[in-house]
Formats: C-alpha cells, structure tokens, sequence
C-alpha cells in the first residue's frame, strides 16, 4: 500500500517521503490500546508539524490508529488524507464462513457452555483470520473508516474495500496523486473538511450501519479537536429516527466483503440521503450532494444494505442511557441486544476488577442467576486497567452450560466493535473516580429500560450517601512518563478520552 501510495504521489509530480509514527498492536499493549491512542494522535500531530511536508497520506488500520491519525491530522492543520487496511475476507468451517472476531466469540461461548469440543476450537482458530486485513464484521476498524469516509477524509467508495482486493492498491495510487494536487493547491485542510455537520452525518452512518460502541468515543474525540461536543441527547433524537439499513454481522448475517460488494458507504449514503446534510465537502473537493448525483456503477444489492422502506431496524443501532447509575451518559447497543432485556429489572452481581471477575465468573459456588445483572467496577478510563474491551462479561460458566446465552451487562469499559449481547458501557462518571457506579454492592436492584433510555440503581439516598463515605479516591498508578500524563490528563468517556490539553474546547468547558 505504501509503494501505491508513492506511486500516485511521484505521477502527479511530487516526491513522496515515507515516515512513520507509533503503531497500536491492538491484542499486545498493555494495559491496552485506548491508553495510547493518545500518544499516537500527539505523534501524528507532532510529525507532521515538524517535517517539511506540504501534504500528508496517513495509513491507518485497527481500531485506535485510525482515529488517532484523524485526531492528529486535525489539530496539525496540514491537508490531509486517509487510507485504511481494509477488512480481511472470510474462512471457511465445516460448511460455514467465518470471519473474526464475532465468529470467534460464538464459537468461544459454545466451547465455554460444552457444546464444541477442544479439537474443533483449535480448528476455528485457524480458519478466522485467512487474509491480511482487519475485522471481517462491522467492527471497530469497518466502523471507523466507514466514518472516515463519511467525515470526508478518504476517498468516496474506499473505506469498505477487503484488504487483498486490488482496488484497495488503485485506491492507494489515487489518494497519492490527489494528495500532490492539495499539497500544490494548500488545501482543504481537516478541519475545513471535519465539521459539525460532517460529524452529525458521521452519527447517522453509524446509527445506520449498527456500528461499533468504541466509535462513539473516537467520534467524540475526534469532534473534539474542531471545539465540537456530542449531544447525547442529540444522539439519541438521531438514533430514534434513523434505521438500521446494514444486515451485517455482529447483529446481521453478512460480513465486510458482502457490504463491499453490495455498494458499501455508498448504498448507506442514499438511504439516508433525505436526512443528511448534502452541503458537506470531501478531500476530493466535491460536496456530498454532487457525489450522490452521480450514477451508479453498480446496482445496490437490496439483501445486504436494505432501503428506508424495508430497514433491519427502524431505530438507530446505539442509543445513550441516562439515570442514576449513569449521570454522565452510558451506552447500549441496542440492535445487538436480547430484544426481552431491553426492559428488565434485576439484582446486581457484582466484581470489583477485572481480577475479581477473573477469579470468580466460572466458580461453580457463585451466586448468580440467569435474571441477574452482572456489573464490572474499575474498568474505566482513569483505572489501572485503563479502560480494556472488558464490558463483555462472559455468562458464568453454571449459566452457559445450562443454555443461558445473554444478561445484562453493565460497567464503566467498553467492549469489542464485534461483540454482542445486552451490554450497558462507558458508565460516567467511571468508578475509579467514585462515580454512582463504585456504590454498587451485591444484591442491589437495578432497572434498564432502553424505552426510556434509562439506568437506574434502585437503592435509597440515605444508603447511597453513606457508602460514599467509603469510597477512597484512586491513586495514580503510575508515577512518571506518558502513562503518568495519560491518568492526570485523560476525559471521561463521554467526551472521548481525549486529553484536556488537546482538544479545542474552552477549559471550563471540559467534563
């Protein structure tokens, strides 16, 4: 893709240089990769001010680096463009496709319940990733291009191409020589291009395509950068109006490869086209209106990116929670969810850390119930497990063996773009910081209702004002370096975990 990329860039006449930034191993940084998306973005921010650049290419793959390039980007204020990896393509197993990582999980929470055995668990592992490239389900990395995409810092139709096709190298070579022409011309700059209407067409999209939780955090972090807050109440009025239109795994049936085929973002755009903003400008200088008057090459295939008429899903995959558990917002993925626990009341389990859950989930003396509510505390941005894809809690392993396949799931972590089940996340104000959530003990009742968009702990004032007495404030866990910088500086998730000294809004402004 690089070699692409230079190519493009030496035939409209320019000279291309190659430099590198930090990268993010998604499965092997410690305590995880959220922690240093931040640290990538000031990279990214950094390089490009301090090298004699006219204009940048940035190449981007897993969840973090492609927000953390796009959060850079904006704040350096060079012209700039996007390319992404691309999602890998489908295996194969015993008659079925598969294709990581909602697969794994399945497969996973079967082998855990006794329903497949160990030798075929080794199999699956082999047969999940077969291709170069990242997630093939609309995860976190499918999510984040295809709002890439949408923002208008990548070229029309290339978020969703899988990684071995060959239009993903023509898409390199086309975003190299388009980049020449903004670099000679100056222009458009992010920030010209990142606006608070792309921004609130880039929620639609990912309302629409039932997209991953972590987005809107790396939305939010990204909106950052231009001074720019996402309502949740906002949100919410967006996700109650716009439909669902993608039948894709990790809530569908279909993986990346199909979207792609079946007309990808573009198909999405149209179906939405009444409630977008067409005035919105991409990298390539067109506006969003003129780019779908255009005709199309391809048919839209009906059976995997759906019309208005007939969605998924009438509402928007995500919807924000508020209530007493979670003041500062919460989020639920409602199109991944058990339809009958979107209302449910239910006594709390609770673990106290990721250790705690560790050490107890699959204990056969554990008292749970299927109608419990398991809740993770300590899992947030400032603890020290710095906010991992914990919030999907496996189902105790006396419950999976006896066909229990999904509860309610609350903590302040988030969780795979993959994953799915009744799972409430990013519970503000996190625990580490003794938000409402740390008040919760075993027993206590709590009530979900994602008609209300509410989630409550149903526990008196008096009793939650004397455990507040209890609480000790969290340490730093960390006495110098960036990991220091990174406890002292992070935002809540609500407003996207960026650090304070980065984004652009008035300090009295941040929460």
């Amino acid at each position: 893709m690089i070699k692409a990329v230079e190519r493009g860039v030496l035939a409209a006449g320019a000279l291309p240089v190659v430099f590198p930034v930090i990268s993010l191993g998604e499965v092997f940084l410690s305590p995880t990769s959220l922690v240093y998306r931040n640290l990538m973005a000031m990279a990214v921010e950094e390089m490009i001010r301090a090298q004699p650049m006219d204009a940048v290419v940035m190449l981007g793959g897993c969840d973090k680096t492609v927000p953390a390039m796009l959060m850079g980007a904006i704040s350096a204020g060079r012209p700039a463009a996007m390319v992404v990896a691309g999602p890998m393509m489908t295996g194969r197993h015993r008659g079925e496709r598969l294709g990581a990582c909602t697969d794994c999980r399945r497969f996973w929470s079967n082998f855990r319940a006794g329903k497949v055995p160990e030798q075929e668990i080794r199999q699956v592992e082999g047969r999940l990733a077969v291709t170069a490239g990242t997630c093939a389900v609309m995860g976190t990395a499918s999510t984040m291009a295809l709002i890439a995409e949408t923002l208008g810092m990548m070229l029309p139709g290339s978020a969703a191409i899988p990684a071995v096709h060959a239009d993903r190298l023509r898409n390199c070579e086309e975003t190299g020589a388009l980049v020449a022409r903004m670099a000679l011309d100056g222009g458009p700059k992010p920030a010209e291009i990142v606006t608070p209407a792309s921004v609130r067409n880039a929620l639609r999209v990912l309302l629409a395509v039932s997209g991953s939780t972590n987005a809107v955090i790396h939305l939010a972090a990204i909106a950052g950068r231009i001074g720019l807050k996402i309502d949740y109440d906002e949100f919410n009025r967006l996700s109650d109006e716009t439909p669902v239109l993608v039948d894709l795994k990790p809530v569908g049936n279909g993986y990346m490869e199909d979207f792609h085929a079946a007309g990808g973002l573009e198909g999405v755009l149209r179906g939405l086209m009444p409630q977008l903003d067409l005035t919105c400008r991409d990298i390539a200088g067109q506006s969003l209106e003129e780019r779908l008057n255009k005709p199309l090459a391809d048919p839209i295939d009906p059976a995997v990116i759906r019309s208005t008429e007939q969605p998924v899903s009438a509402e928007g995959g995500l919807i924000v929670l508020n209530g007493s558990l979670a003041p500062g917002g919460a989020v639920l993925k409602r199109a991944a969810a058990t339809a009958e626990l979107l209302e449910h009341e239910g006594r709390a389990v609770v673990f106290t850390s990721l250790e705690d859950l560790a050490a107890r989930i699959d204990d056969p003396d554990l008292d749970v119930r299927a109608d419990d509510i398991l809740v993770l505390q300590n899992a947030g941005p400032r603890s020290a497990s710095g906010m991992p894809e914990a919030g999907y809690l496996p189902i105790p392993q006396k419950l999976a063996r006896a066909g229990v396949k999904d509860m309610v799931r609350i903590s302040d972590a988030r969780m795979s773009g993959t994953a799915y089940g009744t799972i409430v996340l990013h519970v503000t104000p996190e625990a580490a910081l003794g938000g409402p959530l740390a008040l919760v003990r075993n027993g206590d009742r709590i009530r979900l209702s994602a008609r209300n968009k509410r989630i409550d702990l149903l526990v008196d004032e008096a009793e939650l004002a004397r455990r507040t007495t209890e609480i000790r404030p969290a340490e730093a866990m960390y006495a110098r370096g960036y990991q220091r910088l990174y406890h002292d500086h992070v935002l809540s998730a609500a407003a996207g975990c960026d650090f304070d000294f980065l984004t652009a809004f008035p300090s009295d402004e941040l929460k």
